[in-house]
């Protein structure tokens, strides 16, 4: 990445999320480096909540399904713009986000 100015996206949404048969969130990082994004981070979460109302958790002694996953994707504004469309198409429920962000180093 060569521009100090970029594009954070921020994708969240349930861990149980499927794009043909694959856990979205992979599909998410494998598309991302097919296409040459700078760079892509899965988190998974402890707690959280979404359009749904329903809290999803995590605890010592549950395996919960469905935790709270966030994809955090950053790159230059017209390498995000490139695909934009291909996450809005995969993400069914969930909420994507876009923040300004300025590079220090890379």
């Amino acid at each position: 990445m060569e521009c100090k100015e970029a594009l954070l996206v921020r994708v969240f949404f349930g861990e149980d999320d499927k794009h043909e048969g694959k856990p979205l969130y992979k599909y998410m990082v494998e598309f991302c480096r097919k296409n040459n994004i700078a760079g892509a981070t899965v988190f998974r979460g402890i707690l959280g909540y979404g359009k749904s109302s329903l809290i999803h958790k995590g605890g010592i002694f549950k395996l919960s399904s469905d935790l709270p996953i966030v994809v955090e994707i950053v790159d230059c504004e017209e390498r995000i713009q490139e695909i934009l469309p291909e996450l809005s198409k995969v993400v069914k429920n969930g909420l994507i986000t876009l923040e300004k962000v300025r590079v220090i180093k890379t």
